[in-house]
């Protein structure tokens, strides 16, 4: 009888120890880990709370990534689309075609990921381009167009024209950004923060258990990015965040400055006073599309087409007549204001 209590007591004082030792486990706070690297010609920083380091994990799925969407990789599946390789493209390219066309739709046009050609011949795309006269702007505007270009059933790139090329660096970065946090997710990490060039996206609490905190820089004629003035900061979690802006990436000839954002349905640079715009979407890819599409409305029709669509907020820097700078907010892109 006094063996059988003993034993009652040894499994009690067991289970009493592995409860407290579950409890241990489950109440530890695991630390915050920061992993640093380069990917698409620019730098990205994740953070993310989990016991153990990703780094080669996450440069393994930005590798894949790469050799989807990167127009600068011979072997990228984008790059065999452009050389009009007979290939079903995979998921990567999928998910960010389908995705531009809707937005192409949504935005008549101001986004588009036919512009390649145009992009190349003014010198800002993936081919080294002459200054281009009308004529041949003109001819270029032939062979671009989303509403040219078509998925089949087998899921094949459809052209109007053999010429046709396609670019997606107005929207791979930001989906790169979701491709990470979906991985980080799927390892059951709730708090992280993804940047890759500047295209952001925020989950859950940073390490002082509050929003993560978001820059936007003020927008100068700045090259070498050595200003890295805050025009201002942003409080977010659960968003993703993109930036276009005019002001770094530009040239001049005859005395006049050419931004780097093609209008698609003109085939012209842009010459609007907007300087910037950040967008705050549910996800980074669409964040990106849309601030690239504002870069082309301007001001005004970018305004007009925020407010009217409720996933979505932005912030729009520029110049007034005074060449002032001046900053618009939505009203809902106000809640993240600091």
């Amino acid at each position: 009888m006094e063996k059988k209590v003993q034993r009652n007591f040894l499994w009690i004082a067991l289970l009493v120890l592995g409860t407290i030792w579950i409890l241990a486990r489950h109440n530890r706070t695991e630390p915050y880990t920061t992993v640093n690297g380069l990917i698409f010609g620019t730098v990205y920083k994740i953070t993310y709370q989990y016991d153990g380091d990703l780094k080669a994990e996450i440069d393994d799925e930005l590798k894949r990534f790469d050799g989807s969407l990167s127009p600068f990789n011979d072997t990228a599946t984008i790059t065999r689309i452009n050389r009009n390789e007979d290939i079903v493209p995979d998921t990567f390219f999928t998910n960010v075609f389908n995705r531009s066309m809707e937005i192409s739709k949504e935005t008549d046009g101001a986004f588009d990921i036919t512009v390649a050609p145009l992009a190349n011949a003014w010198g800002f795309g993936f081919k080294k381009g002459a200054f281009p006269d009308s004529a041949m702007i003109d001819s270029l505007l032939e062979i671009t167009g989303y509403t040219k270009v078509a998925l089949s059933e087998e899921g094949k790139v459809m052209k109007q024209d053999a010429r046709m090329m396609l670019s997606c660096s107005a929207v791979a970065k930001g989906y790169a950004v979701d491709v990470i946090a979906q991985f980080l997710a799927k390892k059951g990490i709730k708090n992280f923060m993804v940047d890759i060039g500047g295209e952001i996206v925020a989950r859950g609490e940073n390490p002082k258990k509050s929003s993560w905190r978001i820059g936007i820089n003020k927008p100068v004629d700045d090259s070498l990015s050595i200003n890295q003035e805050l025009q201002t900061v942003l409080n977010v979690s659960d968003v993703g965040i993109a930036t276009s802006g005019n002001y770094r990436n530009f040239y001049y000839k005859d005395g006049k400055k050419y931004a780097h954002t093609i209008d698609p349905r003109t085939g012209y640079p842009v010459q609007h006073n907007i300087l910037s715009a950040t967008v705050v979407a549910k996800d980074c890819m669409s964040a990106d599309a849309y601030a690239t599409a504002f870069m082309v409305m301007g001001l005004e029709e970018a305004e007009r087409f925020a407010n009217a669509h409720p996933d979505i907020d932005a912030c729009f820097i520029y110049t007034d007549e005074k060449g002032e700078l001046q900053i618009y907010y939505t009203k809902g892109m106000e809640r993240f204001i600091e």
